[in-house]
């Protein structure tokens, strides 16, 4: 990978992790199926002014649609409004980095080597004693059982948007976000009711327009379209692990914006998604590159 491409991947897992205490702050005001609509309301606007991207068909446009964003966020929303905090759901839902990896190998017979293995194990390990480390105020099994889904649903987008082609990613984006709105705002409706909907909708705190401009423009428009572009051009393999890097930055930004704390065990565990993520870049040139542009070496020097 490019060193540039490698800076822009860390940027994206940093508007992500933040992303999970923006979340957080949001479902203060609007109810979690109601937010996610709202997001996806404005994340598409700029599908006035972009072409539908050629290559894609409707139905290919609505699977997507239908995991990485509609399957996804709605339950990742869901296991947090039921108890999950904003610092283990950024975590737990890193289980898309090893299942796209899984995914891909069938879909595109990607292979699967010793260094994923391994790294795999090592961070699969680092996310277990996080787990395990939380509080029990901060965990809960249907906030558990919900995230695993969403990561499931991630991956499966994952795998859908790397055989999209090569297709103008930020158009892709927007036109991927027309899809979600109408269905998310038919759930909510349905579960979560028409009262509560109108209520949030009159009494919009600045917390509330803050956290949907930035799930919807950073979060999705950005984030996402930098993100597809990326798992376009490369390997899922080499993508997918800087996801790794989210639960690292959410945990630290829970702990800076919500007041929230992590323990011995939930750092060490972070130091261990790190190094499996080190284990799954796998090769000396790919490790030079990271660490030149985390700033740890020179931009001459390797490891």
């Amino acid at each position: 990978m490019q060193r540039k491409h490698i800076l822009l991947a860390i940027l994206v897992t940093a508007i992500w992790g933040i992303n999970f205490s923006v979340i957080r702050i949001g479902l203060g005001t609007f109810p979690p199926l109601l937010l996610l609509a709202l997001r996806f309301v404005l994340a598409c606007l700029p599908a006035l002014f972009l072409p539908r991207p050629k290559n894609i068909s409707w139905p290919r446009l609505i699977a997507i649609a239908s995991t990485l964003f509609i399957g996804q966020f709605s339950l990742l929303f869901l296991s947090m409004a039921h108890g999950l905090s904003a610092g283990l759901a950024a975590v737990i839902l890193q289980a898309q980095a090893f299942l796209t990896m899984l995914f891909a190998s069938t879909a595109f017979g990607e292979k699967i080597r010793v260094n994923h293995v391994i790294g795999s194990l090592l961070a699969c390990c680092g996310l277990a004693l996080i787990v395990t480390s939380a509080g029990g105020a901060q965990f809960t099994l249907l906030g558990f059982a919900l995230c695993i889904g969403a990561a499931v649903s991630w991956a499966l987008g994952n795998v859908l948007l790397r055989g999209s082609g090569s297709a103008d990613m930020m158009a892709l984006m927007a036109w991927l976000s027309l899809i979600p709105p109408l269905p998310l705002l038919a759930m909510s409706a349905l579960m979560e009711g028409p009262e509560r909907m109108l209520h949030a909708l009159t009494h919009i705190q600045p917390s509330g327009i803050f956290a949907v401009l930035y799930l919807a423009v950073l979060s999705t428009t950005i984030g996402y379209g930098i993100w597809g572009k990326l798992i376009s051009e490369y390997p899922a393999s080499k993508i997918a692990p800087f996801s790794l890097l989210v639960p690292v930055f959410g945990l630290t930004a829970s702990a800076l914006l919500l007041g929230e704390r992590f323990n011995a065990g939930e750092l060490a565990g972070a130091l261990a998604v790190l190094a499996g993520l080190v284990v799954l870049i796998g090769s000396r040139e790919q490790l030079a590159k990271l660490f030149q542009a985390l700033g740890l070496i020179g931009a001459r020097k390797t490891v």
